[in-house]
């Protein structure tokens, strides 16, 4: 049985940290990140996600809004910081577990982000993920947008993974989603180089689906949905054939984790400096100290 959810009640004065809206037309639900103090992967912003979007998965299509019960179509996952999708991990939390040695608190973080992107990968619902990334989309903000059935981003937007630049790699998805998009050798190839990418290249290499001109996104998404919509049916079922010919489990994304807490375990002082700098982009909010210590590594 259906559980309809009523979305009047999960508004911003009852999620901290995560805006939404729902638009009628086409049936689309759009949820809004904000993370605080920083522009990362907090546990209390992905507690928010996991519950808005098991309220997506419950509710199977039909929704209370606005007193009427609607159909709902498609999930949009965006960010309402202005030049920032997300830049990845807590590394300020990361750096403290790691100093302790506490595996268990580290596992249970990386545990609630594998959850948090399973369930946009694997949407138990007629309704199609869709990320917006419009700006940067760093390490795990980069996996969560690879997550989504459709990744819409802007030309001049900004993605990668920077965790090599301190002896790491990206532990929540990153091989398991980019190998199943473009191949296992350029997937490796990305995340091993800690290379940032534009919207506009990773669109040529086939990570992009939807590309967008700058400050153009939300535009660029609704006209996909109101080109698609009339073989909605079609597409959703493509989606679960592809998915059946090249499984996923979650299995797979928690023997990954598993492998990335041991990892970053073993980080010593050198590595947790480079650390400390990235903290300090993502308190910036912006991508300058990323690229200086990329340029760094590389003289």
């Amino acid at each position: 049985m259906n559980t309809i959810v009523d979305f009047n009640k999960y508004s911003i004065s009852n999620f901290q940290q995560v805006d939404t809206r729902f638009d009628d037309e086409y049936g689309v639900m759009w949820s809004y990140m904000k993370p605080e103090p920083r522009p990362c992967f907090n546990m209390t912003c992905l507690n928010e996600l996991l519950q808005y979007h098991n309220y997506i998965q419950n509710s199977q299509g039909e929704i209370i809004s606005q007193g009427k019960v609607q159909k709902l179509n498609y999930s949009v996952f965006a960010s309402s910081m202005e030049g920032v999708f997300n830049l990845g991990g807590d590394l300020t939390a990361f750096r403290e577990l790691i100093l302790a040695q506490d595996r268990a608190h580290l596992f249970e973080y990386a545990k609630l982000c594998i959850e948090s992107i399973w369930i946009l990968y694997n949407m138990q619902a007629p309704v199609t993920t869709i990320s917006l990334v419009q700006g940067q989309a760093m390490g795990g903000g980069f996996e969560g947008a690879l997550s989504t059935h459709i990744l819409v981003a802007e030309k001049s937007s900004l993605m990668g993974f920077p965790e090599v630049l301190f002896n790491l790699f990206p532990g929540m998805g990153a091989l398991s989603f980019l190998s199943r998009k473009i191949g296992m050798q350029a997937a490796e190839k990305m995340v091993r180089s800690g290379k940032i990418y534009t919207g506009e290249e990773l669109y040529q290499m086939g990570v992009v689906d939807v590309l967008a001109e700058d400050g153009q996104g939300e535009y660029a998404l609704n006209n996909w949905i109101k080109k698609n919509h009339r073989s909605l049916n079609s597409f959703q079922a493509i989606n679960r054939a592809k998915q059946r010919v090249n499984p996923l489990t979650v299995q797979e994304l928690y023997d990954i984790v598993d492998i990335w807490v041991d990892a970053a375990l073993r980080l010593d002082e050198r590595n947790l400096k480079v650390m400390e700098r990235l903290v300090r982009a993502q308190n910036q909010k912006v991508g300058a100290d990323v690229v200086h210590i990329q340029e760094k590594q590389t003289a």
